[in-house]
């Protein structure tokens, strides 16, 4: 328990224009923990998303105008008194039941999430994006990722605060956030949950924001994890340029320039990969 504010757990929940389900959401987290601090971040809502956060019990820290889910969340994460925070979205999809189960290893795990399971309330398109990215960043993590862009999540202050800076402004929050853990030696823990569907209209836009999401795990990857991705392109050049030689040996007898060109860029992306590499193990070195 944070010994200074009395609040062992903060609830935060992210919110732009969510008028119709933020009331609902906020009493039902209220009945179920009392004693829990709850955290609305109104990100610049043109709606009464502020009134009924407030009116159903709520802290509200409002952002002057829209600037991002992540911002949202950033904001909520550096005034939250709790020692534990428990990220949600406001939107009626995370059952506040659930935030028991996250609790439960809080003291084992740093950083715990809800993973959605078969029987969600979710879109196809989404189902299959979302196992697209969760195999890239299983390889990218070497750890199996099962959920990776669930906003419903269970931090410890102290921990997520060397994390903050990571952070986008954007829906990819927890693609950062999860990657960032593993590769810095976090401990993960997954847990199934059903989610509902949203209340009103999605903000997070398919391809504009798979795009996001994509470039964040290749983002994460060079800058925790750099050689994960360096070294199977280099190779992979490396490997064509040798077959390439082959072929012109046998039926030319020459050395073209083409595989000259892939054998040195295959040396140079190797050689940047070293030296990414290398940046990467000082940053290591200068977190806690």
């Amino acid at each position: 328990m944070d010994k200074a504010s009395g609040v062992e757990v903060t609830v935060l929940m992210p919110a732009y224009n969510e008028e119709k389900s933020i009331g609902r959401t906020v009493r039902r987290v209220r009945e179920l923990y009392p004693d829990f601090e709850i955290l609305v971040v109104d990100d610049g809502s043109t709606d009464k998303t502020v009134q009924e956060a407030m009116d159903a019990g709520a802290n509200v820290w409002p952002h002057p105008y829209n600037i991002g889910n992540g911002a949202a969340i950033k904001s909520g994460l550096r005034v939250a008194k709790g020692e534990w925070i428990v990220m949600m979205d406001a939107d009626g999809q995370h059952n506040p039941e659930d935030i028991k189960l996250l609790l439960e290893h809080k003291e084992r795990y740093d950083l715990v999430v809800g993973a959605r399971s078969k029987k969600s309330k979710t879109s196809l398109h989404r189902d299959l994006a979302n196992t697209f990215y969760n195999k890239i960043a299983s390889y990218v993590t070497k750890f199996r990722i099962e959920d990776l862009t669930s906003g419903f999540r269970l931090v410890r202050r102290r921990v997520v605060a060397d994390f903050i800076y990571l952070l986008p402004n954007t829906f990819s929050y927890p693609t950062t956030l999860t990657m960032a853990y593993l590769r810095m030696g976090r401990s993960l823990k997954y847990v199934p949950i059903v989610s509902k569907k949203r209340v009103g209209k999605s903000k997070i836009r398919l391809i504009e924001d798979g795009i996001r999401f994509l470039l964040i795990i290749f983002k994460i990857a060079t800058l925790f994890s750099p050689m994960r991705l360096f070294l199977p392109l280099s190779c992979a050049l490396f490997s064509t340029g040798l077959g390439y030689y082959l072929y012109t040996y046998v039926t030319q007898s020459r050395f073209t320039n083409m595989s000259a060109l892939l054998f040195s860029t295959s040396v140079i992306i190797f050689m940047i990969g070293l030296v990414s590499e290398q940046i990467t193990q000082m940053r290591y070195d200068r977190v806690k």
